[in-house]
């Protein structure tokens, strides 16, 4: 993670070095950002998200604990699966005086799978408490990648209308069923370029791309 985090800076420091031509300029800039991107999504692969738990209850119990009774309250068939945790915290933002909501706990995994299997329990039952009281569990995106899931999400409620059992896949892509087979596509104008070929998802997704 800490060599991550020194690649990320470094790509950092160059794109406020670059003093091109601007089109020059423009495209090494958003490659440098894409891969920062990615980078970050690597470091963030295996973390899991908790939203909800009230400022200061870990100062007694730890974060760990916490976690593990979070496991034990909602997912007992979980607890003896052996999951690791490799690092818990709260997130580093500073509390909001005016809209005091506690800071999210962001749990590394030491596996991935492990990652994904809480999550879909999570998806599963829906409703996930601590101590009686209401919290979520997602998964720990960047904030550019939250951002390009949640432009997917108009066209996902519109293939979820039609009953084409769209998909918002890791990282950023969005899948769906279509003349009995799936269809992936990681961004919009490759969406809008495959549906030019298929006239009913063509009219279906009008306006949308």
């Amino acid at each position: 993670m800490n060599n991550a985090e020194e690649r990320i800076s470094d790509m950092e420091d160059r794109i406020m070095e670059i003093t091109q031509s601007s089109q020059q300029t423009e495209n090494r800039i958003k490659k440098l950002e894409s891969n920062i991107r990615d980078l970050w999504d690597n470091i963030k692969r295996a973390n899991l998200r908790i939203i909800g738990i009230p400022e200061g209850v870990e100062k007694d119990k730890g974060m760990e604990n916490i976690f593990e009774e979070i496991i034990d309250g909602n997912f007992p068939n979980l607890k003896d699966t052996g999951f690791k945790i490799q690092e818990a915290q709260r997130a580093p933002n500073k509390l909001n005086p005016s809209r005091p909501t506690p800071r999210h706990i962001i749990i590394k995994m030491a596996k991935v799978n492990d990652k994904e299997r809480i999550l879909k329990a999570a998806r599963e039952k829906q409703n996930v408490t601590y101590k009686g009281t209401p919290i979520r569990i997602s998964a720990d995106f960047p904030t550019e990648t939250l951002q390009a899931r949640r432009e997917w999400q108009e066209i996902f409620k519109v293939l979820k209308g039609k009953n084409m059992q769209p998909r918002i896949l890791y990282l950023a892509r969005i899948s769906f069923k279509i003349e009995g087979e799936i269809k992936i596509s990681s961004n919009k104008q490759k969406l809008k370029e495959y549906s030019n070929t298929k006239p009913r998802l063509k009219e279906i997704l009008k306006g949308l791309l």
